[in-house]
């Protein structure tokens, strides 16, 4: 992966185009691929920044919305199993992997923890 271009050499790029100069001779002038100068010349026209995107960031929780009805289901069936909850939220028209299911749990508070039977037990 390459590194970024700092903001000095953005500035550069995009006043020498902006005073005239054609995107790629800014970009051969500045010593930047072709790309990188025209990508950095129409973001700067498209939205008036030459600053670097944002990469990365947080996605929000596909189960989100389903929150309040999973408490509900945890406190009315203690033992459901993931199983179970998949296909319930398949009823409800959201399709989920059992792990998405239960790193929601998780983040939620519940945890399964085995019993001396054998079994799994809830406990929050």
């Amino acid at each position: 992966m390459g590194y970024g271009t700092s903001l000095d050499l953005r500035y550069r790029l995009v006043w020498a185009v902006s005073n005239g100069m054609s995107a790629r001779a800014a970009a051969r002038k500045f010593e930047v691929s072709a790309a990188t100068g025209t990508r950095l010349a129409r973001r700067f026209r498209e939205t008036g920044d030459y600053g670097p995107g944002q990469i990365g960031g947080q996605k929000k929780p596909k189960l989100t919305p389903y929150e309040p009805w999973l408490h509900e289901m945890m406190d009315r069936q203690p033992d459901i199993t993931l199983a179970e909850l998949q296909e319930l939220l398949a009823e409800k028209g959201m399709r989920v992997s059992r792990q998405t299911i239960n790193s929601t749990l998780k983040r939620l508070g519940y945890s399964y923890k085995k019993n001396r039977a054998g079994g799994r037990a809830r406990s929050s």
